[in-house]
């Protein structure tokens, strides 16, 4: 079925371009990731899709059966509403069932001897029951909860925009829809989450449309690559491995074709200068005929490398002992030991608010520490690309702004090139490098940033991720910097196909604290971390659970007890009960399928982090329902 078709559409902003003339159609099935250079115009092709932007010309077709549901770079959530609230802002039926119910339950709770709000929570509660709701209930929690959002109830003012971003995925995955466009929806979230996130749309149904630049989520995820190329767009069917091969082939295709125009040019411009003095009409189609091959333009791509000149390392790079560091009475890192050598490449990875950019702003100087000690080497020239991008200047031009930092630039065998021509290898043409840094998007800024950084020829890198906002063809550029760079690097990343490519040791923070070094790449980093604290493992043939057998034990003699709960508390025990059995259910199937993993390590992984999940929520549950049993059979709580 098709969901929605672009017909000849094109997209200008100022003097700049951004589509001519792109026809595009979605049909259900397709998976499809976006890619192209940082400014090329994606987001606002995806805005076109979703109907939050209008083209220039062309046509887009929706069918109004179709459901689109967008996630863009920068949401916008109503900062009035909580967590939940926010979630519940759908039109599907079991959405809104959900919310009514929460509703109702909260109005109870309000004025608990309402006989209509008792009424009327019953009904929703069958209702819920009926339609299978309390599922939909426990998988908005579970999604929450596996992206970091574990209270409910936080007003969304109060969080950060990380977070925020991710209350937005959470919505946009609950939300199901025909059509789900996702712009970068890897940034904010950490690797564990990311390989979570894989596996979670996989299984979704429905078509997907997503700009991202994790290259191991494109080839696990999408089943076609379109990939926006000067103003175009050109579709390439399989994964991102497949479009490797593809793009290879037809630019070298292109390029032949460029190589027997300039043939055919050349012999045309000999007949040309040999004086031919004929003025008859095939004389005259044969001029015109040069005229347009003159004409053609061949873009050969945007391939490019980085060779800027290093500096000398010496022997002592760093040493950190004992580093401590508190926010707000909590300790973010406690006793912190890390060393750096000559040529070391660390990888850093974690989840966040564990203290990872932290760290990094405590070696560049630009943090405090509150304990330790941060010792660099004399030879060291440090080169650090935070996520703020400090240092540009939004009111100077592009080509000004280099040439000030560095007029003349050295490359690897030894020569000194021009700003303009560093800004052309970093994808910035000649017209592009007269803007002001101000006008610049955000994957533009980011890439600027990238060769300021890289520019004054640092020893020693310091990375705080660098994949987030930049585009494919930009990591490709700083990869192969990296391939021939001999000094030292740090880098956090929650991008794993970055780690396995630049890193030789991985370590995580966690609680505060730094692992010891682990082997790239990461999935042997998550094998070792595995063996080294499994998850528990269930053996023995599947019990009655503790949960069931406690409810039934104690079923006979509440017809003799005296009832000391309110009518919602008894609901409310009911349904703890039921939840109880499923979970209890939940833990003993995950715990089969981690024995039945084996040497899946990315599998293993994600249902270690699965049986976490169901383990918190089934000591939570298990609280309250004793203290309501306690209640319930007349003791104390």
């Amino acid at each position: 079925m098709n969901l929605i078709t672009l017909e000849t559409v094109s997209k200008q902003y100022s003097e700049r371009l951004l589509l001519d003339g792109v026809d595009l159609q979605i049909n259900d099935g397709d998976r499809i990731g976006l890619i192209g250079v940082n400014g090329s115009g994606k987001t606002t092709l995806l805005r076109i899709l979703a109907g939050t932007e209008s083209p220039d010309a062309g046509r887009v077709v929706r069918p109004g059966r179709v459901r689109i549901q967008y996630l863009s770079q920068q949401p916008l959530l109503d900062d009035n509403l909580s967590v939940l609230e926010q979630l519940f802002d759908s039109n599907l039926p079991q959405i809104q069932l959900l919310r009514a119910y929460e509703w109702a339950t909260h109005q109870l709770q309000q004025n608990p001897d309402s006989a209509e709000w008792q009424a009327r929570l019953a009904a929703l509660g069958d209702e819920m029951t009926r339609t299978d709701g309390w599922a939909t209930e426990a998988r908005v929690k579970a999604i929450l909860t596996r992206l970091g959002i574990v209270n409910f109830e936080a007003p969304i003012a109060t969080l950060s925009g990380g977070q925020q971003k991710r209350v937005a995925l959470a919505r946009a995955l609950i939300d199901r829809a025909d059509l789900l466009i996702l712009d970068e929806p890897t940034n904010h979230i950490d690797a564990d989450t990311i390989a979570w996130l894989e596996e979670y749309l996989a299984d979704e149904p429905g078509a997907l449309l997503m700009v991202t630049h994790d290259r191991y989520f494109l080839d696990r995820v999408v089943n076609k690559i379109i990939e926006l190329d000067r103003r175009l767009l050109v579709s390439y069917p399989g994964n991102y491995s497949r479009y490797l091969e593809l793009s290879a082939a037809r630019r070298e295709q292109l390029a032949q074709a460029e190589a027997k125009r300039q043939n055919l040019l050349r012999r045309e411009l000999e007949w040309l200068r040999r004086g031919a003095q004929a003025r008859s009409t095939k004389q005259k189609a044969r001029k015109q005929r040069i005229e347009e091959l003159q004409q053609i333009s061949y873009d050969r791509g945007q391939s490019v490398s980085l060779a800027l000149a290093g500096r000398r390392l010496g022997k002592k790079v760093l040493r950190v002992e004992q580093l401590a560091k508190h926010f707000e009475d909590r300790p973010l890192l406690q006793n912190v030991d890390f060393h750096l050598e000559p040529g070391d490449r660390v990888g850093i990875v974690g989840p966040n608010g564990s203290g990872k950019s932290s760290f990094l702003n405590i070696l560049a100087g630009r943090l405090a520490a509150d304990g330790g000690r941060v010792e660099w080497g004399d030879t060291v020239h440090l080169g650090y690309y935070d996520q703020q991008s400090r240092g540009l200047r939004d009111d100077m031009r592009v080509i000004d702004f280099i040439e000030q930092e560095a007029p003349l630039i050295r490359t690897t065998d030894g020569q000194r090139v021009s700003a303009f021509q560093v800004l052309e290898w970093l994808l910035f043409p000649k017209p592009q490098q007269r803007a002001y840094i101000g006008s610049l998007s955000g994957g533009e800024r980011r890439r600027l940033y990238l060769l300021y950084v890289l520019m004054h020829r640092p020893n020693v890198l310091l990375l705080d991720e660098p994949t987030n906002d930049l585009d494919i063809q930009t990591l490709n550029v700083l990869e192969q910097f990296l391939d021939d760079f001999g000094g030292s690097l740090v880098v956090v990343s929650h991008d794993r196909y970055f780690l396995d490519r630049n890193v030789d040791y991985i370590i995580e923070f966690s609680a505060g604290r730094v692992s010891a070094r682990y082997p790239a790449p990461y999935d042997t980093f998550v094998a070792l971390r595995n063996a080294e604290n499994p998850p528990p493992v269930a053996a023995a043939p599947k019990p009655e659970p503790k949960s069931v057998a406690m409810v039934k034990a104690t079923s006979s003699a509440r017809q003799d007890r005296p009832r000391k709960l309110t009518w919602q508390e008894q609901r409310e025990l009911e349904r703890l009960e039921a939840r109880l059995e499923q979970l209890e259910s939940e833990k003993f199937d995950t715990q089969q399928k981690i024995n039945r993993a084996g040497a899946d390590y990315q599998q293993m992984q994600a249902l270690a982090q699965t049986l976490r999940t169901i383990e918190a929520e089934l000591e939570q549950v298990s609280e309250r329902w004793l203290e309501l049993q306690a209640l319930y059979e007349g003791y104390p709580p």
